[in-house]
């Protein structure tokens, strides 16, 4: 038999004439035993695709597990949760703190949850813990307050300059820029100043102006005249003086040739504004021109 009989008896590819020679050749039984048998054999199913995932898993199981993570988004991500954790965390906080602002040419008056008084003075602002307030009588002030504290536990007032305390008493307290007061007009104040106690006895006033330090009376058992509507200065620079007419009447003050370290002495209103500006301009020997929301102050000619 020719040897590629075989292969094109497999194909069915074997002529008439080459089949019977293959069929009469001896090896033929054999084959054909083996070709009937394989017929009858099925062959196992095999799904390509799955074959693939399943090789894929195996790789994964095999492998360390290595996480690549995007650094900025995930810093972005953890920023925005800060930021969401903070406002809430500060919104809860604002919940429990009393802010009262009074704006240039308003007052104010406050009642703490002790039934003391605050009197607040133009362009001041206070603050406070309500629900703190039973255990921690504090105040918080930026600007001028009169104060009528109730008897109970250490009223302190907290300010840039220094800290005021009191049991229960009637006070006033102004911190401006480079300019400090605590009025004492009934009972006793301590004011705590650069780290030292000052006590103030009724009657009696803590001053620092510019860095030096100065002591004044006050009239007992009254209250600071800004609270009757009328600002009242003592040997204070005119500087200070101006200022405070900006605060109460919400208007533009500039100056021309005028020496603002003059010291002042004198009252002015603080509902009249023609008035208020004769009284500050005459005992200072100057001028003054006022229009609009704007009033200028300048030297007098001299004769």
């Amino acid at each position: 038999m020719q040897e590629n009989y075989l292969a094109k008896w497999l194909t069915n590819e074997l002529s008439p004439e080459e089949l019977e020679a293959f069929k009469a050749s001896p090896e033929y039984s054999s084959y054909r035993k083996l070709a009937d048998i394989s017929s009858q054999l099925e062959a196992p199913a095999f799904d390509a695709e799955e074959a693939f995932l399943d090789n894929v898993k195996r790789r994964a199981a095999q492998e360390p597990k290595v996480v690549r993570l995007n650094t900025k988004r995930t810093l972005w991500r953890v920023a925005a949760a800060i930021a969401v954790i903070f406002a809430l965390s500060l919104g809860y906080v604002s919940t429990l703190t009393e802010r009262i602002n009074t704006q240039y040419a308003e007052r104010s008056e406050v009642q703490l949850p002790d039934n003391s008084e605050v009197i607040l003075n133009a362009g001041s602002k206070l603050t406070y813990h309500k629900k703190k307030w039973a255990s921690d009588r504090r105040v918080t002030l930026k600007g001028e307050a009169f104060f009528k504290v109730a008897k109970g536990a250490t009223f302190s007032v907290e300010t840039e300059s220094g800290i005021v305390q009191v049991l229960g008493t009637q006070f006033n307290v102004e911190q401006r820029p480079n300019f400090f007061e605590v009025s004492c007009y009934e009972g006793l104040v301590s004011v705590v100043y650069q780290d030292q106690e000052y006590k103030l006895p009724a009657g009696s006033s803590f001053i620092v102006m510019d860095g030096s330090q100065i002591t004044d009376t006050v009239p007992v058992n009254a209250q600071p005249s800004w609270v009757l509507n009328e600002s009242s200065f003592k040997s204070i620079p005119l500087a200070f003086v101006l200022d405070e007419l900006k605060r109460q009447y919400d208007i533009r003050v500039e100056t021309e040739n005028i020496d603002l370290s003059q010291k002042f002495t004198g009252t002015f209103s603080n509902t009249n504004l023609d008035l208020a500006l004769q009284s500050i301009s005459t005992p200072a020997q100057i001028s003054y021109t006022l229009e609009g929301n704007k009033v200028l102050f300048y030297a007098k000619e001299i004769p």
